[in-house]
């Protein structure tokens, strides 16, 4: 069974940066989509990045330019770089993995983390 973990969320002040990490056991499988959502409370999830089954980069227009969305296999692990925060940053983040995707539509991925949160100060 695939688990999925984050780490990394907290506080931060505005323009500072995070490294969110999240470790998937037993591993990451090839092929598979990877990504970041996020959820505000009351709100739909947003993709913030997503790697598809090819190995193509998707970014939410929140994250583009200030956030990296990267893996590490060796170490089962996904990562997501958050740099220039802003307090609208302030979300929950998530994880997520799945064989076939939609990268645009949450739904379509079947893993999840059970989220970690960030708060961004102004």
């Amino acid at each position: 069974q695939v688990r999925l973990e984050e780490s990394g969320g907290g506080s931060a002040q505005a323009g500072g940066s995070l490294r969110l990490s999240c470790l998937v056991s037993p591993y990451i499988p090839n092929n598979y989509c990877v990504g970041w959502f996020r959820r505000a409370p009351g709100k739909f999830r947003e993709g913030v990045a997503i790697i598809d089954s090819s190995g193509i980069t998707t970014y939410g227009d929140s994250a583009k330019g200030r956030f990296t969305i990267s893996r590490d296999n060796a170490k089962n692990t996904l990562y997501l770089q958050m740099n220039s925060l802003k307090p609208e940053d302030s979300e929950m983040y998530y994880c997520a993995i799945e064989r076939y995707c939609r990268p645009a539509v949450p739904e379509t991925f079947g893993h999840w983390g059970r989220g970690t949160r960030v708060t961004v100060s102004p």
